[in-house]
Order: structure tokens, then sequence, then C-alpha cells
């Protein structure tokens, strides 16, 4: 039963009858289809649903409401007997029929009510009769029936392959489209009862759950999704365009992005489809026997295509893994074999662009040190060649400083990580000094004669700027070698001979050097000072001498002496008789001497001939030379004033100049560009049967011809001789290193010895083990060190 106050209850929605104006009608009269009924308006114009049931069935009353006034409700219908609602039971049936039309694909029938008209009789539903639970049981239902018949469809489809994305995308965008609408018509259902239910989902969430559980988890569907981007791949890289279908590819991916089905339905297979594809070609094109820069090339072609193919069909969130999936697929497992292939041909090419290229595919997939691993080998493999080859020694530094320029450069296109770059720059060093190491001495020897070669030339045209920077490169050579005291050795008699030859382009370059030498290098190198000293003392001797002579023997006087203090110069002294001197320059050298004699008593001069310099006149058919010749030149020169023809043996016994000094010095006579005389018979070598000829026809276009070249250059034997002393110094050295070390420790074990020793000596050269036992043994026999009687290893000072 019914009662009066259930009928008389408005909905929650409602404000009944405090709303009522007085243009309200008192009564309606109702028709006869509907159930009990209440009714509330408002004014007849106030909204569009009054004013349509206005005209549907409400009319006018005979009288108007009066403010204040008892309000007269009319109900209709028996009290006892409530009647059934045959009209809600058939607008649910009316909406779950559109909600099928709707999500039907290709359907026929046409929708029975206007869009408007749905929405109407879902928001009755829901709010009005509380039907919100039964119409979304409908909805389930609906869209269960959709997916399944959406899902028999592509099941069902006959497209192969890739063209197997075109009705997958339009099948999903038909659903998405029509789950739209509905979520539209049937708003109420989602706003009204859906979202107030915690168990319940929105249409949009089911719509999604069920293509999840019945499309996108469907095996046979997924593995139908497979083969579109494997086909799709396949037929791109075989082919090298574009698929046709390549628009729908971007189609589907948009749908499966909007499913969150991208990741898992589409990239993995297509990140994984690319590491298997480009594993297998790395394997094939990685060969012992393939090269290494044809690689190099295919590894960033590939790479740049992948890249331009992800940006035009895949989401920027795929960018990454594509390029990086791609460039590990080709490069992990090859990486030592092509660092070790390419790193040497790009450095000595100078080709910046695939180093670029090489140093970026190596930096993005992490394996830079593996990088620098290679290119440290390469420099060091390269410089030991370079200080190894002894057919071109000659040409040794200077193709040192043209690789160490170009590996300088190829540092230059590192990653521009400070750490990374500075491990390149580390590399190089430690490269420099390994490759040194495979050859002892003779890289510092060639250094130093290659600087001897730049300061006797000068800076020319150059700037000031410019001939440092030369200078410094070749100093940046020095620091690699272990053997800085055969460098200094060779410096300091290059130097000797430069300054008292006059070769010598600029003191203040001389001096500049030096300090430089001494002060960031080694302090030794403090010898030079005394040098310019011995000169600046030799100078002012000589103008005492020529005011002791008197002015008319001053005129006459062509002697320039220079007096030096044997310790700072290195040379060794030769005796006056060693040679045969000409009587008048002899006579000259006899009263220098006699006049230093007596005003330094004490010091003894001992003359040096092998560095003297002589200017002679020579008269040529052409015409008067002044030829600039050695002392050693102008003795044997000087033969030919009074023999027209001398043999070899002639000269020898006039002279008295050694052999091979000897024969030096006529091969730069007779042998050389300047041949001032003829050898009988013609070649380059001097023999004993050889005779010699005074060139009467030399010719040359300057007045002053200089031919003492020969004392400049450096020879085998002196570079022997060099090398000998500084073997016998580091006896010596060693011998003091020990002795000191021991003097300060009393007792020390033979590893002990041998660890400080070598940390004591290290700056100025690396003692091999060998000689270091040798000299632990002599100073054991020289009573300086005493060996354990019980521990043979265990060395005692002796006081």
């Amino acid at each position: 039963m019914t009662d009066l106050i259930t009928l008389l209850t408005f909905p929650s929605i409602s404000d009944g009858f405090t709303a009522l104006r007085p243009t309200v009608h008192d009564n309606h009269t109702t028709l006869p289809s509907l159930p009990l009924s209440k009714v509330a308006r408002l004014e007849a114009d106030s909204d569009s649903g009054s004013a349509s049931r206005s005209r549907a069935g409400v009319r006018p009353a005979s009288h108007a409401i009066v403010v204040g006034s008892p309000v007269r409700v009319s109900i209709s219908g028996d009290l006892s007997q409530p009647r059934r609602r045959p009209h809600i039971d058939d607008s649910l049936a009316l909406l779950r029929r559109c909600m099928g039309i709707i999500l039907t694909r290709d359907a026929t029938e046409a929708l029975p009510l206007a869009y408007e008209r749905i929405f109407a009789l879902c928001r009755d539903s829901v709010v009005i009769y509380n039907k919100g639970e039964t119409l979304a049981d409908m909805l389930k239902i609906e869209l269960d029936q959709s997916v399944a018949r959406l899902e028999r469809g592509l099941a069902d489809d006959v497209s192969e392959g890739v063209g197997f994305a075109l009705p997958f995308a339009q099948a999903l965008t038909w659903f998405e489209k029509q789950v739209g609408l509905l979520e539209d018509v049937m708003a109420c259902l989602d706003r009204g009862y859906l979202i107030h239910t915690k168990e319940a989902k929105g249409t949009q969430q089911q719509a999604n759950s069920l293509l999840l559980s019945r499309i996108f988890y469907d095996p046979r569907l997924h593995e139908r999704l497979g083969e579109v981007v494997n086909e799709w791949l396949t037929w791109e890289w075989q082919n090298k365009a574009e698929h046709p279908a390549r628009p729908y590819i971007g189609t589907l991916i948009r749908h499966l992005r909007i499913h969150a089905q991208y990741n898992a339905r589409f990239e993995s297979p297509y990140v994984k489809l690319l590491s298997e594809y480009y594993t297998s070609q790395a394997k094939k094109r990685s060969r012992p026997s393939d090269d290494p820069l044809t690689f190099l090339d295919y590894c960033a072609t590939k790479t740049a295509e992948e890249a331009s193919r992800a940006r035009a069909v895949l989401p920027d969130t795929s960018w990454n893994a594509v390029q990086a999936t791609t460039e590990r697929s080709l490069l992990l497992g090859h990486l030592d074999w092509l660092a070790g292939g390419v790193i040497g041909p790009l450095v000595e090419s100078n080709d910046a662009e695939k180093l670029r290229t090489l140093n970026a595919l190596f930096d993005r997939v992490a394996e830079l040190p593996k990088l620098v691993n290679a290119f440290k080998s390469f420099v060091t493999a390269k410089v030991a060649e370079i200080v190894c080859d002894v057919v071109k020694d000659e040409e040794m530094v200077e193709r040192l400083l043209a690789f160490k320029s170009n590996a300088s450069l190829a540092l230059s296109f590192t990653v521009s990580s400070s750490s990374l770059t500075k491990d390149f720059q580390y590399a190089l060093q430690d490269a420099f000094t390994s490759g040194f190491k495979n050859r002892h001495n003779k890289p510092a020897e060639m250094i130093a004669h290659h600087i001897d070669k730049l300061m006797r030339k000068g800076q020319g045209s150059a700037s000031d700027e410019s001939f440092n920077e030369q200078l410094d490169a070749d100093l940046a050579l020095y620091r690699f070698t272990a053997d800085k005291d055969v460098f200094r050795a060779f410096y300091h008699r290059a130097l000797a001979k430069r300054l008292l030859l006059g070769r010598s382009a600029s003191d203040d370059a001389e001096k500049a050097m030096l300090k430089k030498l001494k002060e960031e290098y080694d302090p030794e190198f403090g010898m030079g000072d005394h040098m310019f000293r011995d000169l600046a003392l030799s100078r002012d001797a000589m103008g005492e001498y020529h005011q002791c002579l008197g002015p008319e023997r001053a005129a006459e006087q062509k002697l320039t002496a220079m007096v030096l203090q044997q310790s700072f110069w290195p040379f060794s002294s030769r005796k006056a008789q060693d040679v045969v001197i000409p009587g008048p320059m002899q006579r000259e050298l006899d009263a220098f001497a006699t006049f230093y004699s007596e005003k330094h008593q004490g010091h003894k001069i001992e003359w040096n001939h092998a560095l003297g310099t002589v200017t002679l006149r020579a008269r040529f058919a052409a015409g008067q030379k002044e030829l600039s010749v050695s002392l050693y030149q102008a003795i044997v020169l000087l033969l030919f004033n009074d023999m027209t023809e001398i043999q070899f043996a002639d000269v020898k016994l006039h002279t008295d100049i050694e052999d091979a000094e000897l024969r030096r010095t006529l091969q730069s006579l007779a042998c050389g560009k300047k041949k001032v005389l003829k050898k009988r018979p013609a070649g380059k070598d001097v023999n004993d049967e050889d005779v010699f000829l005074f060139n009467d026809a030399f010719e040359d276009p300057r007045a002053k011809v200089h031919i003492n070249s020969i004392q400049v250059k450096g020879t085998p034997e002196e570079s022997q001789r060099m090398q000998s002393a500084v073997e016998g110094d580091r006896k010596h050295y060693l011998d003091a290193a020990i002795v000191r070390i021991m003097k300060g420790r009393k007792q020390l074990t033979y590893e002990q010895i041998k660890t400080e020793t070598i940390e004591t000596v290290r700056r100025h050269f690396v003692p091999d083990v060998t000689s270091i036992k040798q000299r632990i043994d002599g100073l054991v026999e020289q009573e300086y060190l005493r060996r354990d009687e019980e521990d043979r290893n265990l060395f005692f000072y002796i006081a």
C-alpha cells in the first residue's frame, strides 16, 4: 500500500513547492497511460522540458494561486493498488536498443531516437527512476558483445602481414569513435551513477578493459600485430624505401598509444627485431678479412637510417631506444676490432668527420675507454716504429712532430666531457713515453740535433711566437725521453759549436732557451751561462792583447782566440803537435799563448784546433773569392800554394791530421757541393790512391763562400764517442747515488737499493737492473759496501 506521504515526497533534486510562483497552475489533467504522479512546475517558459509538458498534458486552471493561500493537489489513481510503470521498462529497452545500434559496426538499423532524446531518457532513468544499476548492466553487456564482434571480425580478416595494420586500425578507430559517442549520450549514467559506485567503471574504462582482454591479449591478434612489424621493417630493409603501408603504421601506433599498448605490442617487438637484424648483419661484416673502415661507414649509415625512420613513424619516446639498440647491436662484440682497425688510418689521414663519427658511436654505447686504449696502442706502436727506423734517423724528429700534430688534432674531435678528453690526452702522453722506450739514447740525441738546426737557422721571417712554438714542440718531445742526460750532453756540444763557430742565429734566443731548459726541465743546463761568460772574457782578453801589440802590429793581427774553461765546455783538448800548423799561423798562436801566460800565471793553454776557423783568399779563373773554412781545411788548401796535385798519402804526411778527420776534410773540399779541389778518380769516398788537384774552374755567385759546415755537422764517430762518454758518466752517477743512499740508510736489501737508486736518478736517465747490479758489485769490490755473510741480498755501508 502506498501512503500519501510517500506520494507527496519530491525527489531530492527538486525544490518542490518551495519554488512555486503565482503563475503556477493548481492542477493538471493526467493522461490515462501515466502512473500516479505529482507535478510542480516553474513558469511555463522557464525551460524546454516544462514547456513541452505544458503543451502535452497540462491545461490552464480556471484560477491563479494567490501567494500565501493554500494549494490543492489532485491525485489520480487507486491508492490501494500501485500501478505498473510500463514506460520506464520501455525506456530501458529503448535505450539498450540504441546502445546496440551504436556499438554495431555497419549497422543496418537506424537509431530510433535522436541523440538528445537518448540523453533525456538516460537522465530520467538514472535520476528520476533510479535505474542506474540496470542501465549499467545493459551497457556492460552491449560493450562486451560489441568487442566480441570486433574480435571475430579481426580474427576472420584475410589481410596478411603488414596489410593487417589497416583493418586493425580502422576497427579501433570505429570503436573509439562509437564509445566516445555513447559516452556523450549516456553522460548521466557516468556522472549520475557510475562515478559514485566504487566497484563500477566508467564507459571508457569498461571499453578499454574489454579491448585489452578480448583484442590486445588475444594470442592470434598479438601474433598478427608482430607480423605487421616484422614484414614492414623487413620490406623497408630489403627495398631501401618506404613501405606503401607506412601511413597505416602511424595510425596503428596512435591507437596503441591511446590504449597504453604501444610499448608492449609495438615498441618491444620493433626493438627486438632491430637487435636481431643488426646483430646478424654485424657478424657478417666484421670478420677478420673485412675492412673496419667500411664497417664504420655501414654503422653510421644504418644508425642514421633507423633514426630517420623512427622520427618519421614512431613517437619521440622511442627515438632514443631505437638509436641505442641499433648502435649496440652493431657495435657490441666488435668494438676492439673496429677501434684497432680504424683509429690508425683516421688519425694519419686526419679525417675529422669520421673521427667524430667514431667518437660519437663509442660514446653513445658507453665504450669510450676501449677507444682510448686503441688510440694509445696505435700511438705507441707508431712512435716505436718511427724511433726504431734506423734508416730514417735524420728524419726522426720531423716525423715525430708531424705525427704528434695529427694525434693531437684527433683529440680535438673527442667528446666534450673534460674527464674523457683528459683520458685521451693522458693516453697520448703515455703512448709517446712508451714508444720512446723502444730505443734508448738515439731519440734524445736526434731531438738535440733538431733544436740545433732551429737555433742555427733562427726564426727568419717567422714571428717570435711562431719560432717559440717550434722550439716548444721539440721540447715537448724531450719530455717523453728517459735519457735526459744524453739530450743534455748533445745539446751542450751543439751549443758550444754554435757559439765558437759563430753559427748561432741569435744570442738572445740562445740565452732564452737555456733559461727555459734550466728552469722547466733540468737545473744542470746552467752550464750554458758559463759558456757565455767565457766568450765575454775572451773578447776582453783579445782587446787587451791587441792593445799590448800596439796600433801598427794590431792592424796586421788576424788572430782571434777564445779562452775557455775546459770544465764548462764539452770538448776534449788536443795537443798542438797533433796537427802541423803553417809557420806564420803557428807564430801568432805562440805569441798569444805567451801573452796570456804572463798575464794569468798558473793558467795553462791547450789549443783545440778541431774547432778553429780560417778565412782564406783564393784566386780562381772566375775571380777572387773569400773562403770560410775550418782550420783543417785551410791547412790542406795551403798545401796547393806549392803543389798543383798531391796524393792522399802526401797530404796526410804534410798535415799530420788524423786519418778519419783528414778523409772527411778532403771529402768536404773535393766531393761536396762546393768543389774547390778535384779528385782523381772521381767518386764520393776518399781512398788511399786518390790524387787531389786545385780546381781553378770553381765558380760561385757569392764573393764569400762557406765550406766549413763539416765542423757543424756531427759524425757517426763523434756520436759514438758521445754515447760512450755518457755511459761512462752514468756509471759514476750510479756509484754516487748508491753510496749516498747507503750512507743515509746504513743497510738495505738489494731490492731496496735498486728501487731507491732508480728513483734517485730517474730525472736524468732510467738505468737497467743489470747496470745497478754491476755497480753494487763494483762498490763491494772497492769496499764502499759489505755483503752480509748469511743473507747475500743484504748490504751494509762501510764508513
